[in-house]
């Protein structure tokens, strides 16, 4: 069964990254939720004056990775505990937040949150939005499978690289129907 999950908690190209090799992930696309601004550009995002998240819609098999299995992959790979910051990127576009798309997901997010609270993984709280979904814009063409496309760029080398290969032994992979380029 397809499911859709929505996720901003660093930059977009940082999440598709990860998520795009997960197996029963059937797409990722890069865009912007959680504002109030009417179809924003990357550009209106990156301002702050939107109030848009870079985020990713993923869509996936249930049957084959479960909502909170995307959760407990989200939560491994970034800081949830950095208010509006992800390492160099700042700003409200790099928040981080669940974006549920029903009560099932909502109360999910909420038993991952509480059950790493517990466990205190992080020194800090975890500060992560758990919201309703209202609205997903999709992202620049050139903002789709980032890293796949840029392998060598710099930003790629220096912050996604190691956030993919830090999860690779989290990941199943495989089922994807495009094979990594």
């Amino acid at each position: 069964m397809s499911e859709m999950a929505t996720l901003a908690g660093v930059c977009f190209w940082c999440l598709v990254a990860v998520f795009e090799e997960v197996r029963g992930v059937e797409r990722v696309v890069s865009g912007y939720t959680g504002g109030g601004w009417p179809d924003p550009s990357y550009e209106e995002v990156c301002s702050g004056r939107t109030g848009h998240a870079e985020a990713v819609q993923i869509s996936f098999d249930s049957a084959a990775v479960s909502y909170r299995d995307l959760l407990e992959l989200f939560f491994a790979f970034h800081d949830p505990t950095t208010l509006n910051r992800q390492g160099p990127d700042a700003g409200t576009q790099y928040r981080s937040a669940i974006f549920y798309h029903s009560p099932e997901q909502k109360a999910t997010a909420e038993q991952v949150i509480a059950e790493l609270t517990a466990e205190e993984v992080w020194e800090g709280p975890i500060v992560t939005q758990v919201v309703p979904f209202t609205k997903f814009y999709p992202g620049e063409p050139y903002h789709q499978s980032y890293f796949r496309q840029n392998p060598g760029n710099p930003y790629c080398q220096a912050m996604i690289a190691p956030k993919v290969a830090s999860c690779a032994p989290g990941i199943e992979r495989g089922s994807r129907s495009d094979p990594p380029r």
